[in-house]
């Protein structure tokens, strides 16, 4: 899988939980929804809010390949996020009905570890993209400082919880941080279409160069428009059969062809036509053309 397909999955995974956090805290806690009971709506409701600032970390080591974060997005928000959840409010809460309860004691962790996840995640936005030459990527400043106001209302949304914040500002706060996401997430798709655009663009070019100076060597050492049609073919490692069947002639008409070519270039065989004709090294800067343009 492409890194942007990577980052295409794990965004639409953060839509996902963003739409259930929304439509929870929207709908729960409503005594009036007889269907579901009070205790299970806010397990819902907390429980959306808890995933969403734990997947938060996952989402920016897999999608930016921001490898700090390893240990926060594997371990540290699972043990010091999602844990406290389940302990407390999952499991104690339907036990006691006490919700303050759960809030008081559940949340006690969580909060301790938000500024810690927050400060970490700040160092490794700052490593990956200080390291980057500011001549080929002139706006890391600004993408590093979009990453870091993206991901801080909703690492602080278990303080918010413990704080008994109006739910219409932390609303506000955490789709603020979704929104600046978005426009953080457009902003990298763009570049790498433009990257790609530029790749193909590329590799037409150095495919039409590449023809040109094949057909130009074989010109130079008497092949005909034919025995150059099938030397390509041979250097692209088709059989004989593959190259009698496409241009409608006999095998042994294809074997006096090839006669003819290895007889003219001096080669005894495939390989050495291949260098003979420089096809490996046009191959090679074809490949190298990809890498170069990747990385851009």
């Amino acid at each position: 899988m492409y890194p942007d397909d990577k980052r295409r999955v794990g965004y639409l995974v953060l839509l996902i939980l963003l739409m259930h956090y929304n439509l929870s805290g929207a709908l729960f806690p409503d005594p009036r929804i007889h269907f579901i009971s009070v205790s299970l709506q806010n397990k819902l409701a907390y429980g959306s809010g808890f995933l969403m600032a734990a997947y938060f970390p996952f989402y920016f080591y897999r999608s930016f390949n921001l490898t700090v974060l390893k240990f926060h997005a594997l371990y540290g928000a699972p043990l010091f996020l999602l844990l406290p959840y389940l302990i407390f409010f999952v499991f104690m809460y339907p036990l006691s009905g006490d919700l303050k309860f759960a809030i008081s004691y559940g949340l006690i962790i969580p909060c301790f570890y938000s500024p810690v996840l927050l400060f970490s995640m700040f160092r490794a936005v700052r490593k990956k993209y200080t390291s980057v030459v500011s001549v080929r990527k002139p706006y890391a400043g600004l993408e590093m400082h979009m990453i870091c106001w993206a991901v801080s209302p909703w690492i602080f949304m278990c303080l918010f919880a413990y704080l008994n914040v109006i739910q219409w500002v932390e609303v506000i706060f955490t789709n603020t941080g979704f929104v600046v996401n978005g426009l953080l997430f457009l902003h990298k798709s763009g570049r790498f279409e433009r990257l790609e655009k530029m790749r193909l663009m590329k590799k037409d070019a150095m495919d039409e160069r590449q023809q040109n100076d094949f057909k130009q060597t074989c010109l130079d050492i008497g092949l005909s428009s034919r025995e150059t049609e099938i030397a390509q073919m041979l250097c692209l490692g088709k059989t004989y059969k593959w190259i009698g069947e496409l241009l409608h002639i006999s095998v042994r008409t294809v074997d006096a062809h090839v006669q003819r070519i290895f007889y003219k270039t001096g080669a005894r065989n495939k390989i050495e036509l291949q260098q003979f004709l420089g096809f490996e090294i046009k191959v090679f800067s074809f490949n190298q053309c990809y890498y170069e343009t990747d990385l851009g």
